[in-house]
């Protein structure tokens, strides 16, 4: 548990489920309220980020000491669960499973014999079995770490949760140290807020006196927020260009962007050596003229689909040839223009390259790119890790090994996207993801944010915006990008507004986040010439006023755990 400093008067605040008694002087009254208001009412443990990804001689203990599987004697029972195939499966027994509480699994898990076994969780409830709620590949004689959960629809008197090879083979697996902890969507939530606190802001006090160094009372200090740290951005299309009312709608709301196509092999060189980047210059003008940065999205796709058809038909030293001659005229053109690039798209789906130029390619990929631009954080991009874990080519693991793979093979990777095309978000194992990827250390994106079309207008909205304050509360995610680019017949799945930029409900669920993770405030300073607010990290312009005399200056609020101090001259 944290302490936070707030004054030299208030000795300290903890960060636990119980509010600690604290005497403040009036002027840091309000700070002192929103890191309450966290806090109050709060009951039960606070999540646990814990994750671990190497296989270990022994199991960790069981987070949250078991949770609710713990019995009346203190045990955490294991039973057997015959599946459809006939394989007898370790199972938990559950009664009375509540609807819309966040539930968090976890447990250890050994495959018995020689090799590995990719193990699945599955919950059978009644009336309902969610196939996948987390997955671990496992090992023989070591223990490996499987985190997930699950959310129910309506409340389910007896459930199973059993674990079982994929494959359906007859690996024998072994369960240790299994946690399962009930969250109301209350605790959740505040949760997220007392990461948001910890992560995304900070604590100021703005020091105002006079030319002589005199502290002015009663001075009025008028707080704007005019740019944001965290990242967050859409896809954009050639669409953009020349139509005003788009990039307006664009620049007034997001401080990032990705082109959806315009960079793509495809898109750039149709032809071999018929170079055309019109439409991509055209629109990085667009985003440098607004301050906004850009990813680089891509400079492969191993889906042969998406490759362009002459390069469909070169094999060894030409295709060689053509895919250096591809990296290093897309970066030298580029250097320093885009702050990723993601280098290799959906391999964990598919090898299009590696077929052709062997096991290494990848590697020489990353490698070849970081030497053309070494200042881009170089990416590996996937869909279906955290939207779900039904995918047996895409499993939190699987990303893992493949991302380990690739380094041990000298590639230069520096970051770790995350599509996030949704249908139903499954949120405490998207957060399970998210923790077991934070162990590598490397920054986290969600790069393409969307809602299927298949769900309606509503509960796209209502989806999307549980995926962001998830994606944004989360200690590890570095940006947000959604996948949302506006076409004349619509979006891929999911648009924010319609084609007059009059907003959808996804559009509202933005805007509404938009201005509840943005900083405007103001009053007057204390007897000591002091005001102080914990605001979003970003970029500030301060406004103060005494008597008739007036001044503007500019704040930069950055990541950091004391507060900060700002002395304005009057």
């Amino acid at each position: 548990m944290g302490v936070v400093l707030l004054a030299p008067c208030c000795h300290s605040l903890l960060r636990s489920v119980h509010i600690s008694f604290c005497i403040c002087t009036l002027y840091n009254l309000h700070i002192l309220v929103e890191l309450i208001a966290v806090s109050a009412g709060a009951e039960g443990p606070w999540y646990d980020y814990s994750a671990y990804t190497e296989c270990k001689y022994h199991p960790e203990a069981p987070l949250y000491n078991g949770g609710v599987l713990v019995d009346r004697s203190g045990r955490i029972p294991v039973a057997y669960h015959k599946t459809e195939t006939g394989v007898y499966a370790p199972a938990f027994l559950l009664y009375n499973l509540t609807e819309t509480t966040r539930y968090s699994f976890s447990c250890w898990v050994k495959a018995k014999g020689t090799g590995s076994a990719l193990v699945r969780a599955t919950l059978s409830a009644e009336g309902s079995t969610l196939n996948c709620i987390g997955t671990v590949l496992a090992r023989s004689g070591c223990w490996s770490f499987l985190k997930g959960g699950f959310v129910l629809d309506s409340f389910s008197r007896s459930s199973v949760l059993y674990l079982q090879d994929v494959d359906e083979k007859m690996t024998e697996i072994s369960v240790a140290s299994a946690s399962l902890q009930p969250f109301s969507v209350e605790q959740w939530s505040m949760h997220q807020q007392d990461s948001i606190r910890t992560r995304r802001k900070r604590a100021v006090t703005i020091h105002v006196s006079d030319e002589q160094g005199n502290l002015i009372g009663g001075a009025s200090v008028s707080i704007r927020q005019s740019s944001r740290d965290f990242p967050l951005g859409s896809a954009i299309a050639n669409t953009i260009l020349g139509n005003k009312q788009y990039q307006e709608w664009f620049a007034e709301r997001f401080n990032a962007a990705v082109f959806e196509n315009e960079l793509k092999w495809y898109a750039t060189e149709p032809e071999p050596g018929r170079l055309n980047y019109t439409l991509a210059d055209e629109m990085l003008e667009f985003v440098v003229s607004n301050q906004i940065i850009a990813r680089g999205h891509n400079i492969f796709w191993e889906d042969p689909i998406y490759t362009p058809s002459w390069v469909r038909k070169l094999s060894g030293d030409d295709l060689r040839a053509a895919v250096r001659s591809r990296i290093e005229s897309l970066l030298s053109r580029y250097r320093g223009q885009f702050v990723h690039w993601d280098v290799s798209n959906e391999m964990l789906h598919f090898d299009f390259y590696e077929q052709r130029l062997g096991s290494n390619a990848s590697s020489e990929f990353f490698r070849t790119a970081q030497q053309s631009d070494p200042l881009a954080t170089l990416f590996m991009n996937e869909f279906n890790v955290v939207e779900t874990c039904s995918d047996a080519r895409s499993t939190v693991d699987s990303y893992i090994s493949r991302l380990k793979e690739l380094k041990n093979g000298g590639a230069v990777l520096e970051g770790i996207g995350l599509e996030g095309h949704f249908w139903r978000p499954n949120i405490p194992l998207m957060r399970a993801v998210l923790d077991k990827l934070s162990t590598l250390e490397l920054p986290i994106w969600l790069t393409e944010i969307d809602i299927s079309k298949k769900v309606d207008a509503q509960k796209q909205a209502l989806y999307l915006e549980e995926v962001l304050r998830e994606g944004f509360s989360h200690p590890s995610v570095g940006g947000i990008i959604l996948w949302t680019a506006l076409h004349p017949n619509g979006c891929y799945q999911m648009c924010l507004t319609d084609q007059s930029f009059g907003n959808l409900p996804t559009g509202d669920a933005v805007d509404e986040l938009l201005k509840e993770w943005e900083t405007t405030e103001g009053g007057l300073t204390d007897e000591h010439g002091q005001y102080s607010f914990i605001g979003f990290l970003g970029e500030y312009k301060v406004s103060v006023v005494a008597g008739n005399k007036s001044t503007e200056t500019s704040l930069f609020l950055s990541r950091g755990g004391e507060t900060k101090h700002a002395t304005v001259h009057l």
